[in-house]
């Protein structure tokens, strides 16, 4: 290094110096939200919007007979037979919208083109249906078929991820199902040649039927 160069170096330094510490950086507030509101301020409505966002289809059901009609005319659309439905609880719903179903697991390998399922919550934000193995439908049946339908209810709608894991703390304690997902729209990857396929890892379609919480009621 030159003489030159060197004593530049040195001012520099000794300028910086002169100037004392840098600032340091403003304090975060932690207890400030990490995201902005919501879109909208129904957080059934946010969760539709961002549902579809991802690629799932929505619908919504307002009495029991409206959700025959939207299950049924999902299955014309789609060229698909009755869906497995594991869970009794859903089973009896269904019985009693006069929706058929497979109640057991009889050819469930060869023929697993469509399931229904419930999930533990639904999240605004994301878009996200949370499901869990310690329903009836248990681990298979939200992953293996081709298609998964899901039936919620409005009152399951939360704001945030952290929102629906404190519903399973709540639900569930220190005793936690062996499986959680977070569903966020269909399953795709693209990681071969960067070319978007569907189903990869799981349903390549997944579509919710939102039925009202007191559809019971309106339907007697």
């Amino acid at each position: 290094m030159s003489e030159s160069s060197r004593n530049a170096v040195l001012a520099r330094i000794r300028q910086g110096l002169a100037a004392g510490p840098a600032q340091l950086p403003p304090r975060p507030d932690f207890a400030a939200p990490v995201h902005p509101p919501l879109g909208n301020a129904d957080p059934v409505v946010a969760f539709a919007e961002s549902f579809q966002r991802v690629g799932g289809e929505f619908y919504y059901c307002e009495s029991l007979p409206h959700l025959a009609v939207q299950l049924a005319g999902f299955r014309q659309r789609q060229q698909v037979g009755i869906p497995f439905v594991w869970e009794p609880e859903l089973q009896a719903l269904l019985y009693k919208a006069g929706v058929a179903f497979r109640a057991d697991e009889t050819e469930f390998i060869e023929h697993a083109d469509l399931s229904l399922t419930s999930c533990e919550a639904l999240v605004a934000r994301t878009g996200s249906v949370l499901v869990s193995g310690a329903t009836g439908s248990g681990r298979r049946l939200s992953i293996y078929p081709d298609q998964h339908l899901v039936l919620a209810r409005p009152s399951q709608v939360v704001a945030e991820i952290g929102d629906a894991l404190q519903v399973m703390q709540t639900r569930y304690g220190a005793q936690p199902p062996s499986m959680v997902s977070l569903t966020t729209g269909p399953s795709r990857t693209a990681d071969i040649e960067k070319t978007l396929v569907l189903g990869a890892h799981g349903p390549r379609r997944i579509a919710l039927f939102l039925l009202e919480d007191d559809a019971e009621l309106l339907s007697a």
